[in-house]
């Protein structure tokens, strides 16, 4: 299997873990750890479970990875995120030396890898990563439109409800 569907592959997986965080109600990003081909760490935003805003995927993924290797420093490993990661997420990055980061989708308002800022490829730092971008982006974009698309649905039907109560208890 070539790179590009190695690639594909492992993207998938962080898609599953994003699906699995909108069944939660939370932001549909996922993210995977991979090492020797094989991933051994998988999350899902839990900020809104937990109500710590350090829950991101990247970040619990990087734990569990260093639980797992022992070690702080996760050489040898590739990252898959759905989402471009923040500045929270790309510290934690750079900090434990992940040597590769794949992610799907650019995130306009907070992405820190492409489109705000590089910080994954910022010499000034005493580690740089390789980064692939758009993998399977149009589905890991997807996966939010739709998520943002049914909240705010939900919030303009709660309103709604609130308004007729509101009208109800007038009368």
């Amino acid at each position: 299997m070539d790179i590009f569907e190695t690639d594909r592959t492992f993207m998938r997986s962080a898609l599953e873990e994003a699906k699995k965080a909108a069944m939660l109600g939370e932001v549909p990003i996922g993210a995977v750890l991979v090492y020797d081909g094989e991933i051994i760490a998988r999350a899902h935003n839990l900020r809104e479970t937990t109500q710590n805003a350090t829950t991101h995927a990247e970040l619990m993924v990087i734990q569990e990875a260093c639980e797992k290797i022992g070690s702080w420093r996760l050489e040898e490993t590739t990252l898959y995120v759905t989402l471009e990661p923040c500045p929270m997420c790309a510290g934690a990055i750079l900090q434990s030396r992940v040597p590769r980061v794949v992610y799907g989708a650019r995130d306009m308002k907070a992405g820190c890898v492409d489109s705000l800022y590089r910080l994954l490829n910022d010499a000034r730092f005493n580690h740089e990563c390789e980064v692939t971008e758009g993998i399977l982006a149009e589905e890991c974009g997807q996966v939010l439109t739709e998520f943002f698309r049914a909240l705010r649905e939900r919030k303009k039907a709660e309103k709604k409800a609130r308004k007729e109560i509101e009208r109800q208890k007038s009368e």
